[in-house]
């Protein structure tokens, strides 16, 4: 018999590389290794929709529990891989060795921990698994006070979920504007005024020094400057790292997450990576390699990884020529309160922005450029622009800067008729 595909870590890729692989006609064994007590489950609700019970657990699973046995896909629970063996093709989990076919590290990425002292106390929290979010959800309801340290999506998210609940929301961030890694300033500009008009108060330019309380549990903060800030419960969304610390031990080439090649391959032939932990090298991108923390880049890498393990498989990609190479346009998005941020392409090497719409009108789009080329598009409440931008970056189509700030010219006669 032959031996499984072995998946570890139970999210986003490790599904995705189960359907990818059932749809290609894979017909081999697959186990998935999860250190989560959960059935894999959908991250995105957790900051918003499931914090504000506008959905229940019910809603959460990726594939309800009978999708497991069904696709003949060996799903083992609060259970984690501990140690890979590269030459053996093997992955322990306690005392149990597993050998594999073919390997997907999934395991994704670990919130960044706030190095101050408090940290620790009760009522801190970072927010990443659903244990994370049903602790602050379970919580929230009790407090007057909120303390975000971090503007980024998963700060800003809390912060507005918790403010629509009427609780006092203070948000950190040494940064000057919210956002300020990931949008262009006109857009970090509009957020912010709406975060401050909904009765947030964003403490930009600003860290915290030190976390106080009483009897193990959060009370206050103590700002830089010396005040000192009432909070019952403190979030902290300062990034994450990617979870490489298996991969590395075992041997494989780690820097800034699981290094992979185009066809997600890591320096080991036999296995593969996706999703939050893969540092790979992407064609939109400006520089050599990059780590991308986002549903469609998990998505579109296992969908990669089980093409070509597939194609192995059937022994039909002895040459990478054969082999099917990641070239996905990334798009993100950001519920924030009642606005939706939806972002395509990377802008982080942009030199130019045209703003398509009228920020004031609530529903606007932000073009981003390069020597005359288009990067990205970041839109808010603007799903049509959103979906159009994917089209226009993955054909290499490059608006004019009159045309993209013009809101009648039909950008969409620019693509290609295959488009």
């Amino acid at each position: 018999m032959t031996d499984p595909v072995v998946i570890v870590g139970g999210g986003q890729a490790g599904v995705q590389l189960c359907l990818s692989l059932r749809k290609s006609k894979f017909d081999g064994p697959i186990v998935m290794y999860s250190a989560e007590a959960d059935a894999p489950y959908h991250r995105p609700p957790l900051s918003k929709s499931f914090l504000l019970d506008k959905i229940g657990e019910d809603k959460l699973p990726m594939r309800p529990e009978s999708f497991y046995p069904a696709k003949s896909v060996a799903l083992h629970l609060n259970q984690a891989v501990t140690s890979i063996d590269l030459d053996a093709r093997q992955v322990l989990s306690g005392n149990d060795r597993q050998p594999y076919s073919w390997l997907l590290m999934a395991t994704g990425a670990a919130p960044r921990q706030l190095p101050v002292d408090g940290a620790e106390l009760s009522g801190v929290h970072c927010l990443r698994s659903l244990d994370d979010s049903r602790a602050i959800k379970a919580r929230l309801n009790e407090v007057d006070s909120l303390v975000v340290i971090g503007a980024g999506f998963i700060g800003l998210e809390v912060a507005a979920a918790a403010r629509s609940l009427g609780k006092n929301v203070t948000v950190f961030d040494t940064a000057d504007r919210v956002m300020a890694r990931a949008v262009a300033p006109a857009i970090s500009q509009w957020y912010q005024d709406m975060h401050l008009q909904s009765g947030v108060s964003l403490r930009l330019g600003e860290a915290i020094s030190s976390i106080g309380g009483n009897n193990g549990q959060v009370t206050h903060v103590n700002c830089a400057d010396g005040e000192v800030l009432d909070a019952q419960m403190v979030v902290v969304g300062i990034g994450v790292i990617p979870d490489a610390g298996l991969a590395e031990a075992a041997g494989l080439h780690c820097d800034n997450g699981v290094v992979v090649d185009e066809f997600c391959r890591t320096s080991d032939p036999f296995v593969f990576a996706a999703g939050d932990c893969a540092n790979h090298p992407n064609p939109f991108a400006a520089v050599d390699r990059l780590r991308l923390e986002s549903i469609q880049n998990a998505t579109d890498q296992a969908r990669v990884a089980a093409a070509n393990i597939a194609a192995l498989a059937s022994g039909g990609a002895a040459e990478s020529s054969s082999l099917t190479s990641y070239k996905a346009v990334p798009w993100f998005w950001s519920d924030q309160g009642e606005h939706s941020l939806q972002m395509a392409g990377l802008s982080f090497d942009a030199d130019e922005y045209v703003m398509r719409g009228e920020s004031t009108a609530n529903s606007f789009s932000m073009y981003h450029y390069r020597s005359g080329k288009l990067l990205a598009v970041d839109s808010v409440n603007m799903p049509r622009d959103h979906m159009l931008a994917r089209k226009l970056i993955e054909a290499g189509v490059s608006p004019g800067a009159e045309q993209a700030g013009d809101s009648a010219f039909d950008l969409k006669a620019l693509l290609p008729s295959k488009a």
